[in-house]
């Protein structure tokens, strides 16, 4: 059961940087070929919220598959990548916090 919640993790974090970033496409169309009144301030915004999002779903994926696997060198491995997604997602957050919307 673990198994499939961990797999529904990475298929969730999968599927929103997916989304956010075929939504980033449409907004640069929308922009570029269609002169519609977009901002790329907006565009940006909304393609870090869902990377930062989908990073989440990615950490509790790793963590529900560490408990499958508790050995040293796998939750080594999991502190590692939290730390990393951790690092990249403040980064991501902050970014977007510093951006006006028009």
């Amino acid at each position: 059961m673990i198994e499939a919640f961990s797999s529904l993790f990475n298929i969730m974090g999968s599927f929103l940087i997916i989304y956010g970033g075929l939504r980033s496409i449409l907004g640069v169309i929308l922009i570029e070929v269609l002169k519609k009144p977009h901002s790329y301030q907006k565009v940006r915004k909304e393609l870090t919220n869902k990377i930062v999002f989908g990073l989440e779903f990615f950490i509790a994926a790793d963590v529900l598959e560490t408990v499958l696997n508790p050995s040293q060198e796998e939750l080594l491995l999991l502190g590692t990548v939290v730390l990393i997604r951790t690092v990249l997602g403040y980064f991501l957050s902050k970014e977007v916090l510093e951006y006006q919307l028009d």
